[in-house]
């Protein structure tokens, strides 16, 4: 196997921390860390204004580059909604992440999903 791709989709977050710049580069910043990821990039965060010919009305998207892969975060303010990837060719734990990440968005529903991809990767 190559690798773990978390998929977390939150709902119902608090606006202002899905439009807090800050607050999704602290995320970035520290996450790597906690899941024992080794960071290669400072956090690249944009603001997305509303896009009115789709269901776009605004929000961010940020990721970091880690050794092992990425982690990537979208949200959409307005909607109170989050997406966020964490990918890894080196095993982690997605319960802690997932836990890190529930803790810091406060969602009030959670959609997790955990691929295995590359099954048929060898690393040797």
């Amino acid at each position: 196997m190559f690798g773990l791709h978390l998929m977390l989709e939150f709902y119902d977050c608090e606006e202002k921390k899905l439009e807090d710049t800050k607050f999704i580069v602290s995320v970035l910043e520290e996450l790597p860390e906690i899941i024992g990821m080794r960071k290669i990039s400072e956090p690249y965060v944009i603001k997305v204004p509303p896009n009115p010919s789709t269901f776009d009305k605004g929000g961010i998207s940020a990721f970091i580059i880690i050794a092992e892969s990425h982690i990537a975060i979208h949200t959409f303010t307005k909607q109170r909604y989050a997406t966020i990837d964490v990918f890894s060719c080196k095993e982690f734990d997605t319960k802690k992440a997932e836990e890190y990440l529930v803790e810091k968005f406060k969602p009030r529903l959670v959609e997790r999903n955990v691929l295995s991809r590359g099954r048929n990767f060898k690393k040797s």
